[in-house]
C-alpha cells in the first residue's frame, strides 16, 4: 500500500514538475536557481498550473465539460507507462550517430541561438508537414487531433510512437545542420513550453491571437487554426513559435472571425472513446490496405495522404481545401490531384 501512495505521489509531482521546488524548500538552498537546469526545473510546473487554472475557471464559469478533458488524461496515462523513455533514448540515438558530421558547429550565442531556432523551426515543420502528409504518419499523429475541444490538455494527448519519430527527424536535421546538443536541449525546452501553451483553452484565454503577437508569432490562434477540420483550415500552420517556414512554403492560415473554428478530425470518431482516438486511424488504414487492389495500391495507401484512393476519388486535405476556396470565390472547381 506504501508503494502504491509513493507512486501516486511521484505521478503527482512529477506531472505537475514540482520536485525541483519541494527540494529546495526542504533544504532552503536556492542557488540552483542561478543554473540554467535549475531555472528549467522551476518553470516545467507553469503549464501544469495553466491548465489546473483553466479547468477551475471552467468550472466556476459553468463551461467545464468532463468528456473535453477525459480522453487526453487518458492518453497522458497510457503514454506515462508506454513510452516513459522512448524519446529520450530517440535523441541520444541521434546524438551519438550525427553529431560529429554537422555541416559546422553553432555556439551557444545570440547569433547562433538565432540560427539554431530558425534550423529547429525547419525541422519541426518537415515532421509536422509529413504527419500530415504520410498515410502511415497521420495514424501516429492524428491522436493528437481527435479531440473535440481545445484545451492545455489537448497538450499531452499523443500516440506513445509520436515522440520517437518526430525527435528523430527534428534532432537529425537540426545536428546535420550544425546545431549542437547544448544549444538543441535549450531551443527544445523553449519551443516545448511554447508549444504546450498554445493549446490553452477559451476558458482560459478567449481571444487566442495575443494583439500585435499574431503578426510576429504563431499564437493559440494560429494553433486552434491548426487543430480545426473546416475546409479552408485544414493542413496549415505547422511551425511551432516562428512561422518563417509556414510563411515560405504558404502554409500560414489566419483565423477567421466569421469562422467558427470545429476541432477534430474529418473521420467520423466516437467523441471521448479512448481506443477510436488512438488507434481508429490504424484500423481505417488497415481497411483500405485490405481493400485495395494489387500490392502497389496497397503500398500506395501507406505513403500517400489521407484521403488519398485508388479509385481516384481523392478526400486529401488539399482536395478539400481547394473545393472549397473554389465555391467560396464561386470559381467553378478544377481537378485537384
Amino acid at each position: 500500500m506504501t508503494d502504491i501512495v509513493q507512486l501516486l505521489v511521484d505521478e503527482f509531482t512529477g506531472f505537475f514538475g514540482i520536485r525541483h521546488w519541494m527540494e529546495m524548500f526542504r533544504s532552503g538552498d536556492y542557488q540552483s536557481l542561478l543554473t540554467w537546469k535549475g531555472l528549467q526545473s522551476a518553470l516545467s510546473p507553469l503549464i501544469p498550473i495553466l491548465l489546473l487554472i483553466e479547468l477551475v475557471r471552467g468550472g466556476l464559469y459553468r463551461t467545464f465539460k468532463v468528456e473535453n478533458y477525459k480522453m487526453p488524461f487518458l492518453i497522458y496515462i497510457v503514454n506515462r507507462f508506454i513510452s516513459r523513455y522512448l524519446s529520450i533514448g530517440a535523441v541520444a540515438y541521434c546524438i551519438g550517430l550525427f553529431e560529429g558530421h554537422g555541416l559546422l558547429k553553432a555556439d551557444l550565442t545570440w547569433y547562433w541561438f538565432i540560427y539554431g531556432y530558425i534550423v529547429w523551426e525547419l525541422a519541426h515543420f518537415v515532421y509536422h508537414y509529413l504527419g500530415h502528409k504520410v498515410r502511415l504518419f497521420w495514424c501516429l499523429h492524428s491522436t493528437h487531433h481527435a479531440p473535440e475541444d481545445m484545451n492545455l490538455s489537448v497538450t499531452y494527448a499523443h500516440f506513445f510512437l509520436e515522440a520517437p519519430y518526430a525527435d528523430i527527424i527534428r534532432t537529425t536535421i537540426c545536428l546535420l545542420l550544425g546545431v549542437t546538443p547544448p544549444l538543441l536541449f535549450l531551443i527544445m525546452f523553449i519551443d516545448g513550453t511554447w508549444g504546450a501553451f498554445i493549446h490553452v483553452g477559451e476558458n482560459l484565454l478567449k481571444d487566442g491571437r495575443l494583439g500585435f503577437l499574431n503578426k510576429i508569432l504563431l499564437t493559440p490562434s494560429h494553433h486552434r487554426v491548426h487543430h480545426a477540420k473546416n475546409p479552408l483550415y485544414m493542413d496549415t500552420n505547422f511551425c511551432n513559435l516562428l512561422p518563417i517556414w509556414d510563411k515560405a512554403f504558404g502554409t500560414l492560415q489566419q483565423e477567421e472571425k466569421e469562422l467558427k473554428i470545429e476541432y477534430g478530425i474529418s473521420r467520423q470518431i466516437r467523441r471521448g472513446h479512448f481506443g477510436d482516438a488512438y488507434f481508429g486511424e490504424f484500423y481505417a488504414l488497415f481497411i483500405d490496405i485490405k481493400r485495395a487492389p494489387g500490392l502497389v495500391n496497397k503500398f500506395l495507401y501507406i505513403i500517400m495522404p489521407p484521403g488519398w484512393s485508388h479509385t481516384g476519388d481523392h478526400k486529401t486535405a488539399k482536395v478539400v481545401r481547394h473545393t472549397y476556396l473554389q465555391q467560396a470565390t464561386g470559381e467553378p472547381a478544377a481537378p485537384v490531384s
